[in-house]
């Protein structure tokens, strides 16, 4: 399969060398592109109620960051500073078609997987700090220059910053470093520490990827198996007097794990359950509105936005 976007890398390559396992730069990745939004409409996009959106902003050269989210006034942006801030504004893929068609170049992955594109206006010395996240995103520069910091592997234990409400990391050496022009694109895989800074007034659209906790999927789970009235009940293994004690004996929890396995093993019902939870709506609640259709296959059963479609 080839892709575009990809440069000179194919689909296959891309996924096999790249996806999930190290940063990208694709210089070119969309020749001539040219921003469907302008930062003005973004900055209105920001004050509607039911848009996600933040503001964050630079205190210092060095930080702390702060962080603001809207929907916002429109005073607010005649009161910002001239430069080191940012505005992010989530789901813009949702809101704007001409954003949601950019969509088209990453059919290398499934759409399922997508969770939305973000757009970022940015003037000169605007960033969110540094930081990781925990999810794939496509960075795709469509106005300005940026420059991309990447640094090395996060995770949970990673030091960063008291006291505030973004996961700035306490300590951020960079192993590369890339100014971005139109068109071109970082790929960053999850958990890798990076810092995108304006060079310019610029416009980023992060293109970014599914990734729910383990343990949101296992809440998700529990209500479908309560839903649908699963009626598998805890029963002991078989006991001996000396397993009366207060102490909880071995074969207890290798019991729990049997029992737990077997619900895994229930491959019917796991499918049914992840083709839901994977197509469920970015916001449940204005799916109509927005017209949001994701979609999902799986052993000849269509599913549509949570739902298994007629």
């Amino acid at each position: 399969m080839s892709a575009a976007i990809l440069g000179e890398l194919s689909a296959e390559e891309f996924l096999a060398d790249y996806w999930q396992q190290k940063p990208l730069l694709i210089r070119n990745a969309l020749p001539g592109f040219s921003s469907p939004i302008s930062a003005d409409e973004l900055a209105g996009l920001a004050l509607e109620e039911d848009v996600e959106s933040r503001i964050v902003l630079e205190q210092g050269d060095s930080g702390p960051w702060e962080l603001h989210s809207g929907p916002f006034e429109e005073d607010i942006f005649q009161q910002l500073p001239e430069s080191h801030w940012t505005l992010l504004v989530q789901a813009v893929d949702l809101w704007v078609p001409d954003v949601g068609a950019l969509l088209k170049h990453f059919n290398f992955l499934p759409p399922w997987r997508l969770d939305d594109i973000m757009v970022s206006y940015a003037p000169q010395g605007g960033s969110v700090g540094p930081h990781f996240d925990y999810y794939d995103v496509f960075l795709l520069q469509a106005e300005g220059q940026r420059r991309w910091q990447v640094g090395g592997l996060c995770d949970q234990h990673t030091p960063k910053l008291d006291g505030s409400a973004l996961r700035i990391l306490r300590d951020f050496e960079k192993t590369d470093e890339w100014v971005l022009n139109p068109g071109d694109m970082l790929y960053l895989p999850p958990r890798i520490a990076h810092w995108g800074i304006a060079e310019n007034d610029c416009l980023t659209y992060s293109v970014g990827f599914r990734a729910p906790t383990l343990a949101d999927m296992l809440g998700d789970l529990a209500t479908e198996l309560m839903a649908q009235g699963n009626t598998s009940y805890y029963r002991d293994p078989p006991l001996l007097p000396k397993m009366a004690g207060e102490e909880i004996n071995p074969l207890f929890i290798q019991q729990v794990q049997g029992m737990l396995r077997q619900l895994a093993d229930d491959k019917t019902l796991l499918a049914d359950w992840f083709a839901r939870y994977m197509t469920s709506p970015k916001y449940p609640e204005l799916a109509e509105e927005l017209e949001e259709q994701r979609r999902a296959s799986i052993a000849g059963q269509h599913y549509l936005n949570g739902d298994l479609a007629d």
